[in-house]
């Protein structure tokens, strides 16, 4: 059964949600005048080019490695307190993760680790503990513990509601940053990994450098975040509902494998399994909010012969990396 943007985001909960972001957009604006400017988030040069504005937020792009960012952002203490305090994350982890887990589960976790054990697999990384950074729910921690393959899952979730989600799940936690996870625990994971978590960071560039010291040598990093040239995002523009107050950061295959080069990680894949880019343009379309009158080629695939195109059209986005959904695995050298 195919996924579809309601299975995630049930419409009977759509009213509240929207009034939890929006609560918390304006938690975010009270402080802007704490804002400050940043370097490219990817390859840290300086030469922002204005794209739009939503929301009071400034997104501008990096001509040098076209990474998408908002430019000024709040700062981290800002940021840490629009966590902590946040009514949207809040009303996520009581509605809607609830209520869309089975979907989740079956479209989204379940391929995921399968994904995850694939790659394993193929490049032979050892199983015996795997962290991931921003467990949130803890559907995958799960959905990877009754696979009985690594002896240890560990999640890190900073938000106190999300953590302890988590326990109930009988997943074990540690309640903390990543930056403040203990030093025994340098070196001490085969795999670590982050999915939809670096583009919410204020630098991402320090959150790759605390995961890459938990890796063992040989160890593999994976990463998940929206591919600021996918087709949603580029297509959409400020109309896309990934572009929001929470992403601070969109970067694309290129962008991202140079920030994990610097590293001294090796790549080994990148790709973009995403299954909703065709959908979401469709229903931007089909509310009025968005026109195709002047795209005679993309109202042909996304509405006038959407049952015979749009499956195929994902597909060729997915295989072309145009898809908005990103993933990257990057190796650990052994020496």
């Amino acid at each position: 059964m195919k996924l579809t943007e309601e299975d995630i985001r049930p419409k009977q909960l759509a009213s509240g949600q929207k009034i939890a972001a929006l609560t918390d957009l304006g938690r975010m604006l009270t402080r802007s005048s704490e804002f400050v400017e940043v370097d490219c988030p990817a390859c840290g040069q300086h030469d922002p080019q204005p794209c739009y504005v939503k929301n009071g937020m400034s997104y501008v792009s990096c001509p040098h490695c076209r990474t998408l960012y908002v430019n000024p952002r709040p700062p981290p203490a800002v940021l840490d307190w629009f966590y902590r305090e946040s009514p949207n994350y809040a009303y996520w982890n009581k509605y809607i993760f609830p209520a869309s887990e089975p979907a989740r589960r079956e479209h989204i976790f379940v391929p995921r680790v399968d994904r995850l054990l694939d790659i394993c697999a193929r490049y032979e990384v050892q199983t015996d503990a795997l962290l991931e950074v921003g467990a949130g729910f803890g559907t995958f921690c799960a959905e990877l513990n009754s696979r009985d393959v690594f002896q240890r899952v560990v999640g890190v979730e900073p938000t106190p509601d999300l953590a302890n989600t988590c326990r109930s799940r009988g997943v074990e936690i540690i309640e903390s940053p990543i930056e403040h996870v203990r030093t025994e625990a340098v070196g001490q994971f085969d795999v670590v990994a982050s999915f939809e978590v670096i583009e919410h960071l204020f630098k991402p560039v320090e959150f790759i450098a605390h995961m890459v010291r938990l890796i063992r040598p040989g160890g593999v990093l994976m990463l998940t975040c929206p591919n600021g040239q996918g087709f949603d995002i580029e297509t959409l523009g400020p109309l896309s509902t990934t572009v929001d107050h929470e992403h601070l950061n969109y970067f694309n295959p290129a962008s991202m494998a140079g920030l994990l080069k610097r590293h001294g990680m090796e790549l080994i894949e990148s790709f973009t399994p995403g299954k909703l880019d065709a959908e979401l343009v469709r229903n931007k379309v089909l509310e009025g909010a968005f026109s195709l009158e002047e795209q005679p080629f993309l109202k042909k695939v996304l509405i006038d012969e959407w049952e015979h195109h749009g499956a195929a059209f994902q597909d060729f986005l997915v295989a072309r990396g145009m898809s908005s959904n990103l993933w990257v695995v990057a190796r650990k050298p052994a020496t």
